[in-house]
C-alpha cells in the first residue's frame, strides 16, 4: 500500500466517512483513519459516535420503548385488548446492537466498493499534511496527503460534581447499556440527549427526574413550541426541575445521592442510576502536533472559515470539532462540501437551513429563526399556527398533540422559521427545509396541494394561517 494519498480523513463518523466516500467518488485517492475498536478489541468499527453509541442506538430504543408504551397504555382506547404486556430489556438491547452492527458493516462495504483505504489506529496531524497513525499495539506509521480532513467528532462532557463511574453515574453512552429498568432515574440536563434518554426509560417504567440548570426550557427552540412540548413531557410523567444547579453526587449502597439547589433552597434526591447529559465537547485529544499549523479556541474547537478550511494549507475540519451545531447531518454536508472543494468545485453549506430534531414523543423539530430571535432583532413578521388536534390523520393515529408553526417576513412573506411539535415532526420539518432552501414564501406553501388525509396538511394550514386564511381552524383577528 502506498503511503501517499490525495485525501486522508481522520475520523469515520457521519462527517468523516461521508467525506471519504465522496472524495473517492470524485476520483481522489482516499484513506480514512479510525481508532474505534470492537468490544473484543479485534476489529475496527466505523460510523463514529452517531452510529455506535449515539443517533442510531438511541433511536432504536426510543422506537421500541414507544411501541411498548402504546401497547401498555393506548391500545385499549382504540379497541385493541392486549393483556399482560411485558418488556424484555435483554432482547431490546440485542435488537439495538443488531441494527448498529448491520449499519457499521454497511459502511465497511461502501468503503470497499468506492475504493477508500481504511486505516485502523489513532490519527494525529503532523506538519506539512503528514498523518501519524498509532495502532493498538503502539506501533506508528506515517502517511502523506495533499489534503487532510479532520473529523474526529466529540465526546460527552464530564462535570466535577458527578464523575462517571460507568455503573451508577453514566454518560449518554452508558445510558444505552442498562441491563434492567432503574426504579428511579436521574438525568442532569434537559437538552436533546437528556430528554430522549429520559423518555426511553420513563416509558419502560422508571420514575424519571430531569434536573436542568437553566431557567428556560429548551431555550434554542421557539418558546410557544417548547412550552407545548414541556406540558406533554410532564403529562407523560417526566419530572422536569428547571433553574436547579447540581452541587454533588455520591454513590452509597448502590444508590446515587444527588444534591442540587434552586430558588427554593437545597434539595437531595436518591436515584438508582444517574445520567449526566450536559452537552458534548470536541474530541481533539492528541489530534494535533504543535507544529501542525491548525489553531483551536479555548474550548477545543478548531478554527475554520465558511468552507471549513483551517489556517494550515490543505487542512480542513468538519463536524463536531468546528463551529455550529453538533449534528450528524451538518457534519455530513460539510464532508461533501470539502470533498467537492478539494476536487475543484465550489459548493457551499447553507447553515441557515440545517434542521434540528428532538426524537421524543411528541417529536420536536425546527429550522430557521424563532419568534424570540426575530423580536430581539427588531424584525417584523407574521405567524401561522395549526394544531394537530384539528388534523384528521393525527386524530386517527391517536397522536393529535402539538402544532406546526410558520414564521414569515411581514413584508416579503419569505419563510424565516419553521417549527413543529407533534407526530413525525422529524419528517415534516424537511418540508420547511426544502421551502426555505428555495426561498419560498408562506404563500407558496399555501398554494400547494397537499394530500388528504395527511399530517402534512397541517403545514398547508399553517401557511394559510400566516395570511389569516386557514380553513380548518379559527384565524387570528387582524389588527385594524
Amino acid at each position: 500500500m502506498s503511503d501517499k494519498f490525495d485525501v486522508i480523513v481522520i475520523g469515520a463518523g457521519p462527517g468523516g466517512y461521508v467525506a471519504a466516500i465522496k472524495a473517492a467518488q470524485l476520483g481522489l485517492k482516499t484513506a480514512c483513519v479510525e481508532s474505534w475498536t470492537s468490544k473484543d478489541g479485534k476489529k475496527q468499527v466505523l460510523g463514529g459516535t452517531c452510529l455506535n453509541v449515539g443517533c442510531i442506538p438511541s433511536k432504536a430504543l426510543l422506537e421500541i420503548s414507544h411501541k411498548y408504551e402504546e401497547a401498555s397504555h393506548d391500545y385499549e382506547k382504540q379497541g385493541i385488548i392486549a393483556n399482560d404486556i411485558k418488556m424484555d430489556v435483554g432482547k431490546m438491547m440485542e435488537r439495538k446492537s443488531g441494527i448498529v452492527n448491520q449499519l457499521t458493516g454497511g459502511i465497511a462495504g461502501l468503503f470497499k466498493s468506492n475504493g477508500v483505504t481504511s486505516i485502523h489506529g489513532h490519527g494525529k496531524l503532523l506538519a506539512n499534511r503528514k498523518v501519524e497513525v498509532t495502532d493498538n499495539d503502539g506501533n506508528t506509521s506515517v502517511y502523506e496527503a495533499e489534503n487532510v480532513i479532520l473529523a474526529s467528532g466529540s465526546k460527552p462532557i464530564e462535570i466535577p460534581p458527578a464523575p462517571f463511574d460507568g455503573e451508577h453515574i453514566v454518560d449518554s453512552e452508558g445510558a444505552l447499556e442498562f441491563t434492567e429498568v432503574p426504579k428511579r432515574l436521574g438525568v442532569i440536563g434537559a437538552g436533546v440527549i437528556g430528554l430522549e434518554l429520559g423518555s426511553v426509560w420513563a416509558r419502560l417504567g422508571a420514575e424519571v427526574t430531569v434536573i436542568e440548570a437553566q431557567d428556560t426550557f429548551l431555550p434554542a427552540v421557539d418558546q410557544q413550541v417548547a412550552k407545548d412540548a414541556m406540558k406533554q413531557f410532564q403529562k407523560q410523567g417526566l419530572n422536569i426541575v428547571m433553574g436547579a444547579r447540581m452541587t454533588g453526587a455520591e454513590v452509597k449502597r448502590k444508590q446515587v445521592n444527588v444534591t442540587y439547589e434552586d430558588g427554593k433552597g437545597d434539595h437531595e434526591e436518591k436515584f438508582d442510576k444517574l445520567i449526566v447529559a450536559v452537552g458534548r465537547r470536541p474530541y481533539t485529544d492528541n489530534l494535533l502536533a504543535e507544529d501542525s499549523g491548525v489553531q483551536m479556541d479555548e474550548r477545543g474547537f478548531i478554527f475554520v472559515d465558511d468552507t471549513c478550511k483551517t489556517e494550515a494549507p490543505g487542512v480542513w475540519a468538519i463536524g463536531d470539532v468546528v463551529r455550529g451545531p453538533m449534528l450528524a447531518h451538518k457534519a455530513s454536508e460539510e464532508g461533501v462540501m470539502v470533498a467537492e472543494r478539494i476536487a475543484g468545485h465550489k459548493p457551499q453549506v447553507n447553515y441557515d437551513c440545517i434542521p434540528n430534531v428532538i426524537y421524543t414523543a411528541p417529536e420536536v423539530a425546527w429550522v430557521g429563526k424563532t419568534e424570540e430571535q426575530l423580536k430581539a432583532e427588531g424584525e417584523e413578521y407574521n405567524v401561522g399556527v395549526f394544531p394537530f388536534a384539528a388534523n384528521g390523520r393525527a386524530m386517527a393515529a391517536n397522536a393529535a398533540s402539538g402544532m406546526v408553526k410558520i414564521v414569515a417576513d411581514a413584508k416579503t412573506d419569505r419563510i424565516l422559521g419553521f417549527h413543529v411539535v407533534g407526530p413525525q415532526a422529524s419528517e415534516i420539518v424537511a418540508q420547511g427545509v426544502i421551502a426555505m432552501e428555495f426561498g419560498s414564501s408562506a404563500e407558496d406553501l399555501a398554494l400547494t396541494c397537499f394530500a388528504h388525509p395527511t399530517l402534512s396538511e397541517s403545514v398547508h394550514e399553517a401557511a394559510l394561517a400566516v395570511g389569516g386564511g386557514a380553513i380548518h381552524v379559527a384565524n387570528r383577528r387582524k389588527k385594524k
